[in-house]
């Protein structure tokens, strides 16, 4: 027998369960940021994340009974997000690059060097990705998953997930060298 995980807002998620319209607005302000930006970093868009957040907290509340608390409420919560975000994507008819499937020597790749980047540079270069690069780096260096979680959610094979998030790190650079360059003329 599997042990429940032991929420810290289960009172509010068991109030949620039973229709209570208040706890159902405690829930939202307790998740709506995180979920938000977890949307926001998918989809690249203000107006759509608040479109997807919006779905998502209605599939939550619907689905709310199917919750087991085999894992915590937040990471139930993250991939209805997460799911939802990609679906918005696909709604788009966003169609991934197409994958090269050998896998890339890491030695080939110049690293770049370390050094202070401001935090809202870093944000509009990765905003200025595109959309299959901004979901593999988003889900995998932002929202933690692996590449066998993020071949399963985006029905890729998880070679064609670390090509696209080997390509994606490749482009952000390039965009982050482009930008101080610019910034210095």
């Amino acid at each position: 027998m599997e042990t429940q995980y032991k929420n810290i807002h289960q009172s509010i998620i068991d109030q949620c369960k039973a229709g209570n319209r208040e706890a159902q607005f405690e829930l939202y302000k307790l998740y709506y940021k995180s979920m938000y930006n977890t949307s926001l970093r998918i989809v690249g868009n203000c107006g759509d994340a608040e479109d997807v957040m919006q779905e998502s907290f209605l599939s939550v509340f619907n689905k709310l009974d199917s919750y087991e608390g085999k894992v915590s409420f937040g990471a139930w919560f993250k991939k209805i997000v997460v799911n939802r975000s990609l679906d918005y994507l696909k709604k788009r008819k966003v169609v991934f690059e197409e994958i090269d499937e050998r896998v890339m020597d890491e030695e080939a790749n110049p690293q770049m060097e370390i050094r202070q980047i401001d935090l809202n540079k870093l944000k509009q270069a990765i905003m200025k990705l595109p959309e299959g690069y901004r979901v593999v780096l988003s889900l995998y260096l932002l929202e933690g998953y692996d590449h066998d979680e993020i071949a399963e959610i985006l029905h890729v094979s998880n070679v064609s997930s670390r090509t696209q998030l080997s390509r994606a790190k490749r482009k952000l650079r390039d965009l982050l060298v482009k930008d101080e360059l610019f910034s210095f003329n």
